[in-house]
């Protein structure tokens, strides 16, 4: 399914998992998006994504074909059951923070008004990312 035209993404990262820990390394990667769909479309785009590459959801934080999440929708604030914008954790993920500071250092968080980069600077978390070349 299409949902827009990617105008930036980052290098692939090589992570510890997080959350469930014991399982292998994941691969992460951030895009910045063009589109003309509304964040629920956006949502139900990618769900079909995950849903059609082999996407099982049977254990919170398991090992996973694919796991793709909207982060940021402009300077939107979204709160709805299935969506929340910004991601509600992605301040405490250095996995999701250092692809993101690739493509987007100076984007201001529109809740916490930090930059990517003061974000990846005070992230708690210390699990490894690793760039891959």
């Amino acid at each position: 399914m299409f949902f827009g035209k990617t105008s930036q993404k980052s290098k692939l990262y090589e992570t510890a998992a997080w959350g469930l820990e014991d399982q292998p390394d994941f691969l992460n990667q951030a895009l910045i998006f063009e589109t003309d769909l509304s964040p629920e479309e956006v949502l139900y785009a990618t769900q079909k994504v995950e849903q059609d590459l082999g996407r099982e959801r049977k254990i919170k934080w398991g090992a996973r074909v694919i796991d793709i999440d909207i982060l940021f929708y402009g300077q939107e604030i979204l709160n709805l059951p299935q969506l929340q914008i910004p991601h509600p954790q992605l301040h405490l993920r250095r996995f999701v923070l250092a692809p993101l500071a690739e493509i987007a250092p100076t984007w201001e968080h529109p809740v916490l008004k930090k930059t990517v980069v003061e974000l990846l600077k005070d992230c708690p978390d210390t699990l490894e990312v690793r760039l891959l070349e």
